[in-house]
């Protein structure tokens, strides 16, 4: 209360020191002894919650109370007196707040709230704490220890910015990191943007040898603090002169505890990926990754792997459509699919990334939450890998009144009337024009079922219970199927294609050969076969898109369970599941048309007629004997 009120220390240790030790009268620390004198404990208690504590103002865990001590005054008032030269009073006192980041004095509470606002903004918090060592937060997750400054949660100007909520990112990025070490061993990766080292720090420490982690940033304090949280999980960190030390403060080279050794090096993402080569990038920036792309497929090694994550959702999911423009070169607008819009979005300014390198993608993964979009591409190189990528950027449209969406055909043909793709009629029917064009965007599958699975083994196998749920539907969600069997049944143990390269998964793998084992590319009539199998299961690729059961229900019918209308769907025909995008939308290859029919068949009326005869019935009953009094009241009168 004291400590952060003012800073006239001196006063407020001589009043602790005399509330504790005398039970007589005791003056308040924050008022002078002419405005305030002394009084019992219960008074100067309640003095000091009525006038001090009530307008408080917080910040960072610490309350500032308002300060009546001479510590401000104002500028000395001027009197002018006739025949008389003027003179200066003195100023009188002003309650006043102090500012626990620069010491200023400020009057208003308003002021002070806009004051503190104004050094959140400029990431100006650290004087609250500097040389305080308690200030530091321990935090665990996945068993590896990070400490946190009071300013983690703080934006971009922040130096050590820490996001709790990106937890499910960071657990999807090391199961991909750890599928790709079953492939080949050790790794190259890199975490090129460190902050607190959190991510880096939990493949060193689970991987081990299987990974040779390097962990960059730009700013001193991120470096600093990376070193610090290796020393504090036992990691021995390059690239500098501290050496991790055990609990009793000894060496724990000296002592051998070491479990890894983590790259830590101050440099810019880009430079760091130009200068090397890497088997595993993840980027992660403050918003938009469209500026470190080129870099990032520069020095990727062959069936390496790229993650992306984007947390600008405002340009993502269409809030800022020029933002969109500039930096994806797509246009798109709110729809009822917009995060599936976003990740396809974003998938398609990856591989015109790799198409300018020569290489292509094939996409593993796409997860679009709240807050960011995760995209895992597999990095294929050669110019025709780059062209079979680029045939997947097409143009979408999509029909404003009642949502319908398909791709373009490919070709360089000139369509008249692109309205006449859709197969709905709503540009028939209703005046003016009903469609727009999206994209470019990737039409392309967003999942790869053999990754995903040998995923939910890693997740499994790390003791990942958070998104091991979000797993299992996105492998329902890539082979559009409602059956939760397929994601550990007997389909789950064979051998799994990705671009031409048998990869074992979960425990197959037993009867292949060395050749199979390695992960490396076929040659000859094996490799056609291969590219055969690759085309005619492109028929099995999940629809694209999909359709919100509410969005599409009819007014004044009740519509079945979810769970139920994807029974209904299946037995119509058509594949169905159901999508992590959206917990209300219904991943199928039946158009709209479709789609509303079986809704309606299997819609019930809100009220039935049995019902509404009854109600009727029953406030006819209530309502005659009311007239009946009425009319006898008017009668009498």
């Amino acid at each position: 209360l004291f400590s952060a009120s003012c800073l006239n220390k001196k006063v407020n240790c001589k009043f602790i020191c005399d509330f504790h030790s005398s039970a007589g009268r005791k003056s308040c620390p924050l008022c002078p002894e002419e405005k305030f004198k002394a009084c019992y404990s219960h008074k100067l208690r309640r003095h000091l919650q009525n006038l001090h504590w009530k307008v408080y103002v917080e910040f960072e865990g610490q309350r500032m109370c308002i300060c009546h001590l001479p510590c401000r005054n104002l500028k000395p008032i001027t009197n002018i007196v006739f025949c008389v030269n003027s003179f200066k009073a003195p100023g009188r006192h002003v309650a006043h707040y102090h500012c626990v980041v620069c010491s200023v004095t400020i009057a208003r509470k308003t002021d002070m709230i806009s004051h503190l606002k104004r050094h959140v903004n400029k990431g100006e918090t650290e004087a609250s704490y500097s040389g305080n060592s308690d200030a530091y937060e321990i935090m665990k997750e996945l068993g590896t220890n990070v400490q946190l400054l009071p300013n983690h949660t703080t934006p971009q100007k922040s130096d050590t910015y820490f996001n709790r909520k990106m937890k499910t990112n960071r657990q999807l990025v090391f199961c991909s990191l750890a599928v790709l070490a079953e492939e080949r061993n050790p790794l190259e990766c890199l975490d090129a943007f460190g902050a607190t080292g959190i991510m880096g720090l939990q493949w060193a420490k689970h991987l081990r040898n299987a990974v040779k982690v390097t962990i960059t940033d730009i700013s001193d304090t991120c470096v600093k603090m990376i070193k610090e949280n290796c020393e504090l999980n036992h990691i021995r960190a390059e690239g500098g002169s501290r050496v991790p030390r055990g609990p009793d403060g000894t060496s724990s080279e000296a002592k051998g505890v070491s479990i890894a050794t983590v790259e830590v090096a101050k440099m810019d993402a880009n430079v760091i990926m130009h200068l090397r080569p890497f088997d595993y990038i993840h980027l992660d920036p403050y918003g938009t990754a469209v500026n470190y792309l080129d870099a990032a497929f520069r020095n990727i090694r062959n069936l390496g792997i790229i993650s992306v994550t984007s947390t600008d959702t405002g340009s993502l999911y269409s809030k800022s459509p020029n933002v969109t423009l500039r930096h994806y070169g797509c246009h798109i607008v709110r729809t009822e699919y917009y995060k599936e819009l976003a990740a396809r979005m974003v998938v398609a300014t990856v591989a015109r990334a790799a198409a300018r390198c020569n290489k292509g993608i094939e996409v593993l993964l796409a997860v679009a939450l709240e807050h960011f979009v995760l995209v895992v591409v597999r990095v294929l190189r050669g110019p025709t890998q780059a062209d079979e990528s680029a045939k997947k950027l097409r143009k979408l449209v999509h029909c404003q009144w009642c949502e319908e969406r398909v791709f373009l055909k490919q070709g360089n043909m000139v369509d008249v009337s692109p309205p006449d793709t859709l197969p709905c009629n709503c540009h028939g029917s209703l005046p003016g024009k009903t469609a727009v064009q999206l994209g470019p965007l990737w039409c392309g599958p967003l999942f790869n079922t053999g990754f995903l699975r040998r995923m939910l083994s890693a997740a499994v196998q790390h003791s990942m219970d958070d998104i091991q749920p979000l797993v299992k539907t996105l492998i329902c969600e890539s082979e559009c199927t409602t059956l939760k069997s397929l994601v550990h049944g007997p389909s789950a143990l064979t051998n799994q294609v990705e671009c031409g390269v048998v990869i074992k998964t979960l425990q197959s793998g037993e009867e292949s050969g060395p050749a199979d084992q390695s992960g490396k590319r076929k040659t000859g009539e094996e490799s056609g076969n291969v590219v055969k199998k690759l085309k005619s299961d492109a028929s099995l690729e999940h629809p694209s898109f999909y359709y919100s059961i509410h969005r599409h229900s009819i007014k004044g019918m009740n519509m079945p369970k979810l769970n139920k209308f994807l029974q209904y769907l299946t037995e119509a025909g058509f594949r169905v599941s159901r999508t992590h995008f959206d917990p209300t939308g219904v991943r199928t290859d039946a158009t709209l048309e479709q789609f509303k029919s079986v809704l309606t068949k299997y819609s019930v009326p809100t009220y039935t007629n049995a019902t509404a005869t009854q109600t009727s019935v029953s406030m006819q009953k209530t309502v005659v004997p009311v007239k009946v009094q009425i009319n006898e009241k008017c009668n009498n009168s």
